[in-house]
């Protein structure tokens, strides 16, 4: 059975919407090399490293205001 006129038009902009949402979302060469250049200018930073491990009471270096035993102590 065929489709008839109407849901053949309905498929056809579907399909074309779909094509024009995909090619919005695409990244040009140029939005990839000033992301590339962005990436290779930031300056790096360190992470944070504790300098050693809380006793149980002492409050969780997290900043919740937990005891180290009640928050990132307790996993």
């Amino acid at each position: 059975m065929a489709k008839d006129p109407i849901s053949n038009r309905f498929s056809l902009r579907q399909k074309a919407r779909k094509l024009s949402d995909l090619s919005k979302k695409a990244r040009g060469k140029d939005d990839v090399e000033a992301e590339q250049e962005l990436l290779d200018n930031t300056e790096k930073v360190e992470p944070l490293k504790a300098d050693a491990t809380p006793e149980r009471n002492a409050p969780c270096p997290c900043g919740s205001g937990k005891k180290y035993k009640k928050c990132c102590g307790a996993k």
